[in-house]
Order: C-alpha cells, then sequence, then structure tokens
C-alpha cells in the first residue's frame, strides 16, 4: 500500500504566518508545472496500490478549470485502492458548485478548509478575509453535493487574541458541523510577513489555556482527541495523516513535499526553476534503525493512544523500553502504561516536546 502527498504551491495571497512552499498564481507557470508534477511521478511511483492521497499547498484549490483537469489526468496515474481517502485542501473564496462537482469526478471524498479564523482583527492580522456565512453557505454547499468528510483548520494564540476571541470562534466553528478540526496555534517561522514585522508569540501560559479549553470544549461536544493538534468525531480520523504518526512510508510529490521510501526519506527542492529542470529532490537519506525506532516513538507519541509495545517489537525486533529511558518516565507520571501501550499523560500533552527530550 502506497500514501500519497502532492504539493500544489500557487496561492492567489499569501498569508503572514504561512512557511510552505509557495508562488502568488501565474497562469503561464501552472501547466508547465503540473507537467513537470507527472514526470516526476512517472520517475519514482512503483504502481504500489493507493491507499491515501493528499493534495496540499499553497492553495490547490485556486486553479482554473482547465488546470484541474490536468491534475486530474496527473491522478490517473495512480491505482487507486476501493475506498481510497482523497483530500483536497481548498479556500473557502475558491468553493463553488462547479468546484466541488470537478472534485467530485476526480475522486476527491475528503475536503480539508482552511479557515483559521472568523474574528476580523485576527483575520487581518493573517491577511485573510472570511465570513461565517459565507463558510457556512459553502460547507453546506459541499454536504449537499455529498461531501461528508470535512475538516476545517483553526489557528489561536494571535497576538493580543483574547480568551474570549477564541470561545466565540470555537463556538462558529462547531456550528459549521464539521467531521474534523485541526488546530494549530501560531509558531512565527524565518521567511514569514509575520518575521519580517517582528511579531511575537503570545506568553506560553496564556497559549497552553486556550489549548487546554479547545480540548475541553471538543471533547464535550463528542470530537475524539486522536492527536495533539486533531480532533474528530468518531470513524473521521485523517487516514492520511495517521500515516505519518504511524512511522509508514509514503511518497512526497511536487515543490517542496518530502516523501519516506524504500527506508529512505527525502525533501524536494524549494526553487520553482530547479523543480522545473527536473532536479527534484534537495537531499535524501538512508534512515538508520536506531533513526527509525526514534522516529516511531516521537510520531507515535503524538498520538492520543501512544505506542504500542508488541508492534515496536514485531519491527524491529527490540522491546522499547530497552531502547527509551521510559520507565523513569512511567513512574513520575509523565508516561503511562496502559493495555500494551506508551501513551504520554494528558495532563502533560503540551509539554510533549519536553519529555520527547527525555526520551530522545
Amino acid at each position: 500500500m502506497a500514501s500519497i502527498y502532492i504539493h500544489i504551491p500557487f496561492c492567489k495571497t499569501i498569508c503572514s504566518y504561512c512557511d510552505f512552499t509557495k508562488v502568488l498564481y501565474n497562469r503561464e507557470l501552472v501547466i508547465p508545472y503540473l507537467d513537470e508534477l507527472q514526470n516526476e511521478i512517472d520517475d519514482l511511483y512503483e504502481k504500489e496500490e493507493v491507499e491515501t492521497i493528499y493534495v496540499g499547498g499553497g492553495t490547490p484549490s485556486c486553479l482554473s478549470r482547465d488546470e484541474l483537469e490536468r491534475l486530474a489526468d496527473i491522478i490517473k496515474s495512480f491505482t487507486l485502492k476501493s475506498g481510497c481517502e482523497f483530500t483536497f485542501e481548498c479556500n473557502i473564496d475558491d468553493i463553488s458548485e462547479e468546484l466541488l462537482k470537478d472534485l467530485k469526478d476526480m475522486g476527491v471524498n475528503r475536503l480539508s478548509i482552511g479557515i483559521e479564523s472568523f474574528d476580523e482583527d485576527k483575520l487581518a492580522f493573517m491577511n485573510r478575509s472570511i465570513t461565517f456565512d459565507e463558510a457556512k453557505r459553502k460547507i453546506d454547499l459541499a454536504k449537499s453535493l455529498e461531501f461528508d468528510n470535512i475538516n476545517v483548520d483553526l489557528m489561536y494564540g494571535i497576538p493580543y487574541e483574547r480568551a474570549k476571541d477564541l470561545r466565540k470562534d470555537l463556538g462558529l466553528f462547531l456550528k459549521l458541523e464539521p467531521t474534523h478540526i485541526s488546530t494549530y496555534s501560531l509558531i512565527i517561522e524565518e521567511h514569514t510577513m509575520c518575521k519580517v514585522r517582528e511579531d511575537e508569540n503570545i506568553k506560553e501560559e496564556e497559549e497552553q489555556k486556550m489549548y487546554c479549553y479547545i480540548k475541553d470544549k471538543l471533547e464535550k461536544t463528542g470530537f475524539n482527541h486522536y492527536e495533539v493538534s486533531n480532533f474528530a468525531l468518531p470513524g473521521y480520523e485523517s487516514k492520511h495523516n495517521l500515516c505519518y504518526w504511524n512511522n509508514q512510508e509514503y511518497y512526497g510529490f511536487g515543490l517542496g513535499a518530502s516523501g519516506y521510501i524504500k527506508g529512505f526519506r527525502y525533501e524536494n527542492t524549494k526553487s520553482f526553476s530547479k523543480y522545473l529542470e527536473g532536479n527534484y529532490k534537495e537531499n535524501e537519506h538512508l534512515v538508520s534503525k536506531v533513526e527509525m525506532m526514534e522516529n516511531e516513538l516521537m510520531l507515535a507519541l503524538r498520538k492520543m493512544k501512544g505506542i504500542n509495545l508488541q508492534e515496536f517489537f514485531d519491527k524491529y525486533e527490540v522491546n522499547l523500553q530497552d531502547v527509551f529511558p521510559v520507565k523513569p518516565l512511567i513512574k513520575n507520571k509523565e508516561l503511562i502504561y496502559k493495555d500494551g501501550y506508551i501513551f504520554i499523560n494528558p495532563k502533560y500533552i503540551y509539554v510533549m516536546n519536553e519529555i520527547l527530550l527525555k526520551l530522545i
């Protein structure tokens, strides 16, 4: 089985916080990029049956209809398993009946919609524009066309954001009735507008309070907190993202994409010109057994259910507790052992990075 990520780097506007590989939409560049994407896939894809596809960006939904048709032709290169989870990222502005029907024809069955917030001040900070009424109307349109698996992104921890702003935002997000909510606290990264403006992150204790509020509210509303930043109604957990967190191999195609195939982890170039010349990979390395086990542990502990000790032994022929110092952390209750799993104590999930540093 294979999972596939495809990166479409084009955006109509650039959000202030975004450090993903992106370029402003230019019609003259899109088809040459998609042609090169096809070449990369032809070079690397080995005809495995595909269990999940995720088309991200950038803003894939900004493509014109003929450009989407070219992308649909590329998707036909893959052998899709029956019931393949096929996620496509959209901006609310781009969603129309025509787009949704084209995505349905392409095989898309899961939408991931970058809303982030409905608060005017937060939206201005992010260089975004959206209203609740528009979002509700477009998501209801998607549901009427039988898109019943919809994720929405929520961002919090914006400078000067108050608790009541988050409460209002989350209340409106729930009124959209999505099946999945991904939450992100603002991190000010290099090469972003936020960094250039010298914006500052909010205080850590305030951010933690916001995280705990989101967690408690969504759990009380029936969402399963299955990964540190992700919540799903039962049965709607992201199969594609679980591929990453289960340390399974996957293809990454497109500008700036990363992948993990046949024991090699690789990152593609972020240079548009290099990519169009067919120079796809920026770096690649064979993952050692030690690194593989470290990745297994770090990624699995992002999941609320944690890591299964028997599965770890079956995969690496060694006991996890003989490789990593888990026993002291179980003793002091930072980690919990239960029913064959080790997981981070929910009280400490917000500071999971500190726990991982003690393990690795």
